[in-house]
């Protein structure tokens, strides 16, 4: 049976380059035989967390939106892939909002001591970012949290792809090799 790689879109600039990145990635996996799936969360009806602690009793969250599709694709997914241009030094609003949401698998962890994502896999996952300028420490506040991400969801982080200094959208494809770097991050991630 593939492998199953799901990535996740977090920029609200649709064909930009954390989307280009994102979808060599998957296209890297796919040479490599693994079934992938795109989630655009820009496309996506997702509430804020409203911390009502609904979550703490049951491990699930009782707003019914399009948060619950992200939560059966990341039960089903073996390598989980979240893109996310860096916006104020962070993930953007759309990245973040989801990110708030998994406070539910969160209190499935450590609240009622069950596996977050249902079953205990192995799961691996992958960062990649773009940011405009060519600030020193610039995706270190993104990658806290990533990291902490993948910690409570029981992931294993494998790594990131990180682009400072690409702003206009299509930039990526100028620089000399971040494309080929992504495709080969998607195979290398569903050989491993």
């Amino acid at each position: 049976m593939p492998l199953k790689v799901l990535g996740i879109a977090g920029s609200p600039r649709r064909g930009g380059n954390t989307d280009l990145l994102l979808a060599e990635v998957l296209r890297g996996a796919a040479s490599k035989g693994a079934q992938v799936k795109t989630v655009v969360l820009n496309d996506m009806e997702i509430t804020p967390c409203q911390h009502c602690d609904a979550c703490l009793k049951a491990g699930t969250c009782r707003i019914s939106d399009d948060m619950q599709q992200v939560y059966r694709d990341l039960r089903e997914a073996d390598r989980i892939v979240l893109a996310s241009p860096i916006q104020f030094m962070g993930v953007t609003a759309q990245m973040k909002t989801m990110i708030d949401r998994f406070q539910a698998l969160w209190a499935l962890k450590y609240v009622l001591k069950m596996p977050p994502l249902g079953d205990k896999r192995e799961r691996k996952g992958l960062f990649v970012s773009v940011g405009g300028r060519n600030a020193p420490h610039m995706f270190e506040p993104a990658l806290v949290m990533i990291k902490t991400v993948f910690r409570t969801l029981d992931i294993i982080y494998t790594g990131e792809l990180l682009f400072p200094g690409i702003d206009e959208k299509g930039a990526i494809t100028k620089h000399p090799d971040a494309l080929k770097q992504a495709f080969l991050a998607g195979q290398k991630l569903v050989e491993e």
